[in-house]
């Protein structure tokens, strides 16, 4: 996550740090935390480029361009 995260051109110069909360064997589950570091007021920053859907779509698409 680090590195997907990390060399994201929308999100890499925000992105601090991944960290995994919870993992589980049993239900191939985890549960990580991104850590972004954000602009004091940008207009309309939060609710679009800090939006979970955006943000797990970087994620997606990182996964797509492995393919």
């Amino acid at each position: 996550l680090t590195e997907v995260y990390s060399s994201s051109p929308a999100l890499g110069r925000y992105f601090r740090s991944a960290q995994v909360i919870s993992f589980s064997n049993e239900s191939s589950s985890v549960i990580y935390q991104l850590v972004f570091s954000v602009p004091p007021s940008a207009e309309g920053f939060m609710e679009n480029t800090m939006n979970p859907d955006f943000i797990r779509n970087v994620l997606r698409q990182n996964v797509y361009d492995e393919d």
